[in-house]
């Protein structure tokens, strides 16, 4: 499945913050593709995050591939010790800029309810040919995390309209500065094309050509999401 020729570098972002870059992370990507329009009719709306359109959860089998493979770059780029639970989906990006709810409308974090020494990580693996159809941006809050924590709050909990006359948060997909939060970096995508940055950076896929997201995996941003959850080694 995975390619022994992969090429891997470490790329930094912001305030000692890497994103680890895997290129042609996969031996046969077009099959991944292929399933994905085998499996079309199963992807769904998400039930428990924020994702702006269609996702199908992978088996565990799959995950457990995927972080024996990754956990030594883990290990040696991230200082994680073990790892305690991962899962992996597909998903395609596909509702237009106009039916984003608020939180849909910022950038997010992984967070996965660490505990003190635990670490999420994220992997998104890019497996649509056009660079176009976009990367992923990542961002530092302009403000301290209790006013950024209430921002997120809102963003779940407040209607559209009561968000929008509250923090006026243009309408559309994130992909620069607003008043809450300063862009500092965004990674291109590459067909087969894996990255790998912590979980708790602020990111969200940097969406150009709104009109061009779709729920045809052959035509739209299909990618195979990767998130992770583990002890931080001791340093």
């Amino acid at each position: 499945m995975f390619n022994p020729a992969a090429r891997i570098q470490a790329v930094p972002l912001f305030d000692d913050h890497v994103c680890l870059l895997i290129d042609d992370f996969l031996l046969q990507p077009e099959q991944w593709l292929e399933r994905a329009v085998e499996f079309r009719g199963r992807f769904q709306p998400p039930r428990t995050n924020a994702y702006p359109g269609h996702e199908l959860r992978l088996p565990d089998s799959i995950s457990d591939a995927f972080s024996r493979q990754l956990l030594p770059l883990f290990k040696q780029h991230f200082h994680l010790r073990r790892l305690q639970q991962s899962y992996c989906r597909l998903s395609m990006v596909s509702l237009p800029p106009s039916a984003l709810t608020p939180a849909q409308r910022l950038c997010h974090r992984d967070r996965f309810a660490c505990q003190n020494g635990e670490l999420a990580l994220a992997s998104v693996l890019y497996l649509f040919q056009d660079p176009a159809l976009g990367g992923t941006a990542f961002f530092r809050p302009r403000q301290g995390p209790e006013q950024t924590d209430r921002l997120l709050f809102d963003s779940n909990s407040l209607s559209a309209s009561a968000f929008d006359e509250k923090y006026a948060v243009a309408p559309g997909y994130m992909t620069e500065d607003n008043p809450y939060f300063e862009r500092q970096a965004v990674v291109q995508a590459r067909w087969n094309r894996l990255i790998v940055y912590s979980g708790m950076l602020f990111h969200s896929g940097d969406i150009q050509r709104p009109e061009a997201m779709c729920d045809d995996p052959r035509a739209g941003r299909l990618t195979l999401n990767g998130f992770y959850t583990g002890r931080r080694a001791l340093r």
